[in-house]
């Protein structure tokens, strides 16, 4: 049987790379057939990554078969994954987001948990000496996951392993961070074919904070402008967004990678409410600017109260 590798719905480059790096893996090093495949569409940066390095888009699936062999990475959250996840036969899982819980397996597995920023660093460790041997475009992809996930070493996630992987990879290929990582948020900035809707599930995690359900959406951009002038538009689709997607409340945070810091649209007294208590500002608009507000999973969710 053929173990599928995929990482979270919504996928971005981290969780749109790291399935081919490992499918590479236990295809070509452990002899394991494997196929990479996703959750949904790759966000614009992902989609961008694919194409630069020639790369086809995996296969997108909605859910997984009872008894279907699968490797989890980049998430361990059971909100994240298909609907008969439970049912799948969980080879592994390997990711560095805190652990969530919810998982059953049919036995013992390999979980690997790291506190790195990029789920590809983690793969680059677990492969040890066989990391020499990965072909140039999946070293590609791994440099662009670590420098994605990283904000080219902007985000608080940054550690130096991750940056010195980064600076190897870069070496070994010939190319320059700075004007391969420009490259890439430009194409992650251009968001002028996507929907209010679109845009506010693009980079999105569910997470329940004191009972409220929150879809909780980042938008990271070189371009902030281009987004608060749909700043209108966009808190009016957060109802329709949050009650198809069962949620209470849908927080967007849009992320200016080069001014370093978050601007949070509050469309409504919750999202005020949330947003003083969790981050101890004074909410006097409909937006309110976070300054060193860089990462979903560093420094809005563990705020995160009411």
């Amino acid at each position: 049987m053929t173990t599928l590798v995929f990482g979270h719905k919504a996928p971005d480059t981290d969780s749109t790379g790291s399935p081919l790096i490992w499918a590479w893996y236990l295809n070509e090093i452990k002899g394991i057939p494997a196929q990479a495949v996703l959750l949904g569409d790759p966000n614009t940066e992902a989609a961008f990554v694919l194409k630069r390095w020639g790369f086809e888009t995996p296969e997108i699936i909605a859910d997984v078969t009872p008894g279907q062999a699968v490797v989890i990475v980049d998430t361990n959250n059971p909100a994240e994954l298909p609907p008969s996840i439970g049912k799948a036969d969980i080879q592994a899982i390997i990711d560095h987001h805190k652990l969530t819980g919810g998982l059953e397996t049919k036995g013992p597995i390999d979980v690997v948990i790291r506190p790195l920023a990029c789920t590809a660093t983690v793969m680059h460790d677990l492969m040890g000496a066989d990391a020499a041997k990965m072909p140039e475009g999946i070293k590609c992809l791994m440099l662009s996951c670590i420098l994605s996930d990283t904000l080219e070493f902007r985000s608080p996630t940054t550690t130096d392993h991750d940056r010195a992987v980064a600076e190897k990879l870069a070496q070994e290929l010939g190319i320059s961070i700075v004007d391969y990582a420009e490259e890439m948020f430009a194409a992650k900035s251009d968001v002028s074919a996507f929907s209010d809707a679109a845009l506010l599930r693009m980079d999105s995690k569910e997470y329940t904070v004191e009972g409220k359900d929150l879809r909780v959406s980042v938008l990271e951009t070189t371009a902030p402008k281009v987004l608060l002038d749909r700043k209108a538009s966009l808190m009016a689709a957060m109802e329709d967004v949050a009650k198809e997607d069962g949620a209470d409340q849908v927080l967007l945070f849009v992320i200016d990678i080069l001014r370093e810091e978050a601007t949070l649209l509050v469309p409504n007294d919750l999202v005020k409410t949330i947003a003083e208590k969790s981050f101890g500002v004074t909410v006097s608009g409909d937006t309110v600017v976070l300054p060193g507000v860089m990462s979903r999973k560093k420094q809005i969710i563990p705020a995160l109260t009411l």
